[in-house]
C-alpha cells in the first residue's frame, strides 16, 4: 500500500517506502540487503539512508537509528551512539557517519574509521577483520590515517611511530618497521608503502 508514502530509499537489493508522517513503512526485495522491515519502529525517523546492502533510518531527535540488513555492510549497529550525529553517507558500501567533533574520517572497502585528532581518540566500525574493531588501538598524537584494502595505519609523524590493525596479511601488523622521518604513506589494495621523502627512502 504505497498511500501516504512520502519517500522511497533504495539499497543494492530493496527498497524501503517512508511513510513520515504515520511513522511508518513498508519494504521489499532481498531481505539480507534491506527488504525485510517488519519489525523496525519507525516512529520518529527523521532521516532513511540506503547503503549497498542495508539501511540505516535516524532517529536524531533522540540520537538513535535503527539499522538492518547485512551486519557487515551496516546494518548492525547496536555499539554506535549517535548523539550528535550531524549526516550520514555511504561509501564502500559501509555508511559514513558524520559526528560533532569528528575531524577527518577513512575508508576501506570493509570498515571506516572516524578520528577526533584533537583529543587522540577515533571510533571504527564495519568488518572487524579489516579494520572496523580499533577498541584497543592508542590514536594519541596521531597525525594521519591510511588505509589499504583491509587495514588501517595511523601514523604519528611528530614521534616517528605509527599503529596498525585490520587484516595481518595485508598490512595490518606493523610493529617491526621504522617510521621516523615518514613524510608520507601510500596504500595498495593489499599494502602500505611508507615513504622518507627527505632521505630518498621507504620501507614496504
Amino acid at each position: 500500500d504505497f498511500h501516504d508514502v512520502t519517500t522511497i530509499y533504495s539499497s543494492g537489493g530493496a527498497f524501503v517506502a517512508w511513510k513520515q508522517d504515520l511513522g511508518q513503512a513498508v519494504c521489499w526485495g532481498s531481505a539480507d540487503l534491506g527488504g525485510e522491515c517488519s519489525g523496525i519502529d519507525f516512529r520518529d525517523v527523521t532521516e532513511i539512508y540506503g547503503g549497498e546492502s542495508a539501511v540505516v533510518a535516524l532517529k536524531k531527535d533522540l540520537g538513535e537509528t535503527v539499522c538492518w540488513g547485512k551486519s557487515h555492510f551496516g546494518g548492525m549497529c547496536s555499539r554506535i551512539d549517535f548523539h550528535d550525529v550531524t549526516a550520514i553517507s555511504n561509501t564502500g558500501g559501509l555508511f559514513l557517519i558524520n559526528f560533532q567533533g569528528f575531524t577527518t574520517y577513512y575508508g576501506s572497502p570493509g570498515a571506516l574509521v572516524a578520528l577526533k585528532k584533537d583529543l587522540g581518540q577515533a571510533f571504527c566500525w564495519g568488518q572487524s577483520y579489516t579494520g572496523g574493531e580499533c577498541t584497543w588501538t592508542d590514536f594519541s598524537g596521531v597525525t594521519e590515517i591510511y588505509g589499504s584494502g583491509a587495514s588501517f595505519v595511523a601514523l604519528k609523524k611528530d614521534i616517528g611511530q605509527a599503529v596498525c590493525w585490520g587484516h595481518p596479511d595485508f598490512g595490518g601488523r606493523c610493529s617491526g618497521i621504522d617510521f621516523h622521518d615518514v613524510t608520507t604513506i601510500y596504500s595498495s589494495g593489499g599494502a602500505f608503502v611508507a615513504w622518507k621523502q627527505d632521505l630518498g627512502q621507504a620501507v614496504c
